[in-house]
């Protein structure tokens, strides 16, 4: 071999070992710029285990552990963290009051595109005009002495008012967003009932058999009781309208008030109660309607009759086809020769 070519090896050599030794020193400049952290890691079940990371975020280190955090299980720090101080990432267990938050947090993500578009419907406002109740008032006055049993009577019965209410609503989708009152006008006042707390009184035999009624200025007023049986009692005889319930009420009334018919009684419980008249001594149908068991209306008829409203002036009714007269709710009205 020739002493060029020796040469040109030697310094072939000489090359590749300089590159050789350049890059393991670049390496260990390298290495030694990289910080290694011991970090413990306590699992869910008590289990610690140490590990050797240069990450710091401890998602990472998890995943670079092969550790994955179950539905019921949290970290400390939260995986979004950074490495603490005390180089520490505990796994727990969440309590069922975590698990139903985190559930709930879960649940309110989980909004269709639908849902988002119906926020951006059409919202459609009207002017609405209803009818609403004004509830009477109870007032009770006692005007008994200090000494003796002391019982309730009614003086006034009550009345419910009504007024027209203006609002202006807000739709969207159909469906009701904002209600607002705009205005309100009272169409009908309401009627305090009102409610007198008495001596009660000893009476005959013979007034202890009829009811105990009182009547002033063109009205009745009755026991709860009393007034509860004339309620059941009219609804026997008609229950289908306001009117058809103010027919027979106003059929007794006029009859308590009738020179012909005072022989029955004085007031309209008295004339419901005369034999063979009206369905209280003829059958015992009514007995079920007792405590309330009819119509809203039919008491209100009751009441306004007792008040003095009238809505005809006959003294007496059949079933329609019975007789001949005038028909109110399914009932012929006249006067009896």
């Amino acid at each position: 071999m020739k002493n060029d070519d020796k040469a040109s090896i030697s310094l072939k050599k000489i090359i590749c070992i300089s590159l050789i030794f350049m890059l393991i020193m670049t390496v260990g400049v390298m290495a030694g710029n990289v910080t290694f952290r011991n970090v413990k890691i306590v699992l869910a079940s008590g289990y610690e285990m140490n590990v050797l990371t240069s990450k710091t975020n401890v998602s990472e280190i998890l995943d670079e552990n092969h550790i994955i955090l179950l539905d019921d299980e949290k970290v400390v720090p939260d995986l979004d963290s950074e490495l603490s101080d005390n180089k520490t990432i505990k796994i727990s267990k969440m309590s069922e009051e975590e698990i139903e938050a985190a559930d709930v947090v879960e649940t309110s993500e989980e909004i269709t595109a639908e849902e988002i578009l119906k926020n951006y419907d059409t919202i459609v406002e009207k002017i609405v005009v209803k009818k609403v109740k004004i509830p009477y008032e109870t007032i009770k006055k006692n005007v008994a002495s200090e000494k003796g049993a002391k019982q309730d009577r009614i003086v006034q019965y009550g009345v419910d008012g009504l007024k027209e209410v203006t609002y202006k609503i807000k739709y969207q989708n159909k469906k009701e967003i904002e209600k607002k009152e705009i205005s309100s006008k009272i169409i009908k006042k309401p009627v305090n009932k009102i409610v007198e707390v008495r001596n009660k009184q000893t009476v005959t035999t013979r007034a202890s058999s009829g009811p105990r009624v009182s009547y002033a200025s063109g009205k009745w007023s009755y026991s709860e009781a009393e007034l509860d049986l004339l309620c059941a009692i009219t609804a026997q005889e008609a229950s289908s309208s306001y009117n058809a319930s103010l027919a027979v009420i106003t059929t007794a009334c006029n009859r308590a008030a009738s020179s012909r018919w005072r022989y029955n009684g004085t007031d309209p419980l008295s004339q419901y109660k005369a034999p063979g008249q009206f369905c209280y001594s003829i059958d015992s149908h009514w007995v079920r309607r007792l405590n309330g068991n009819y119509p809203a209306h039919v008491k209100q008829a009751v009441i306004d009759a007792l008040n003095g409203k009238r809505n005809h002036n006959y003294l007496s009714f059949r079933s329609a086809g019975c007789a001949s007269g005038v028909n109110i709710g399914g009932n012929v009205y006249f006067n009896a020769m």
